[in-house]
């Protein structure tokens, strides 16, 4: 065996010098690989947030290639499997994904999710910029061992319904659907409706039987499920604009080189920005679009004040509940 192995070295020391001669070879490079995955296409806004992940680390860091390798159209399962896969530093090393699917390791992941956390869209961007949530994602540092490098997102969610909701009377006893989180039936009963969870898959025939008369979702859902065929008039409640994280698993990035890892942390925040711009903006045209076409028709919630004023006990008691008391706090005294 000693014999082969002076054998086979002779033999490479040989091709080597050879190669060198000749100027025909150049030595191997080493080449980092991050495997990302998207439950959508090249399309889809979070899809685009991570190809600007990926297009401002490699023009950050040129120490040596660095090979990303996306997989799409949920060829690696779906946000929650990336998540797992991600805290144990297996097959995906960034997503993009909702922050429900954190609450198994982080209690506070969820008041990210929560409804009526932002006043609007400008105090939305606001809290992203001040980097509200850092306590949030320094809990799920710690227990989910995943990094939050920047925060995508920017659906607007509406209520639409069979009839017009304008104020908070014509939203009493409103029967509407729910997501499964019970802070959201809270936040609902607060509000004087009637709120009800069906699973999603069921919500176009719920309205159209008369099981219930409205749902809420962003435009892209409502586009999605045709949902404006049984419930065309749509109440611009702005109850929710969504908070989605462009993360990475820290197994991954603790054992990349620290040149690497500062353009990681400089790219998260711009990518996650990017991401807002697109999916913000979007939602936007997908809404004009369902009205130009007669699909909807928006009405104005003109008692928003005190739809807030409303929400706002649950809110607290929730936030006290998941230990965010105080981050519920800082974000709502972002003027």
């Amino acid at each position: 065996m000693t014999f082969g192995f002076m054998k086979g070295a002779a033999a490479a020391l040989l091709l080597g010098a050879s190669a060198v001669a000749l100027g025909s070879a150049a030595p191997a490079i080493a080449q980092t690989k991050l495997i990302g995955a998207s439950q959508f296409d090249e399309n889809h806004a979070f899809t685009k947030t991570m190809r600007k992940f990926e297009e401002l680390v490699s023009a950050c860091y040129t120490e040596e290639p660095i090979e990303f390798e996306m997989h799409l159209n949920s060829e690696l399962g779906l946000e929650k499997d990336y998540v797992a896969y991600m805290n144990q530093g297996l097959s995906v090393d960034y997503a993009v994904a909702s922050p429900a699917h954190m609450s198994t390791f982080s209690k506070m992941a969820p008041l990210m999710d929560m409804p009526f956390l932002f006043r609007d869209e400008d105090h939305w961007n606001k809290v992203l910029e001040a980097d509200a949530l850092k306590p949030i994602a320094d809990d799920i540092l710690e227990k989910a061992d995943i990094r939050l490098l920047g925060y995508a997102g920017g659906g607007t969610r509406n209520v639409f319904a069979t009839r017009p909701v304008t104020n908070m009377e014509e939203m009493k006893g409103l029967s509407i659907r729910m997501q499964g989180a019970p802070i959201w039936t809270s936040v609902f009963n607060a509000l004087g409706a009637a709120p009800t969870v069906i699973a999603y898959n069921e919500v176009y025939n719920a309205i159209q039987t008369g099981v219930i008369e409205a749902a809420e979702n962003e435009a892209a859902g409502v586009e999605q499920m045709k949902f404006y065929e049984v419930g065309p008039e749509l109440s611009l409640t702005k109850h929710a604009i969504t908070i989605r994280p462009l993360m990475m698993s820290n197994k991954t990035y603790q054992r990349l080189p620290e040149g690497l890892q500062k353009c990681i942390d400089e790219a998260g925040p711009q990518a996650g920005k990017h991401g807002r711009e697109i999916e913000s903006s979007e939602d936007g045209k997908k809404l004009d679009a369902m009205v130009e076409k007669g699909w909807l028709k928006t009405h104005e919630f003109t008692e928003r004040d005190a739809m807030l004023a409303a929400a706002n006990p649950v809110l607290e008691a929730y936030a006290e509940e998941l230990g965010a008391a105080d981050v519920l706090k800082n974000i709502q005294a972002i003027k």
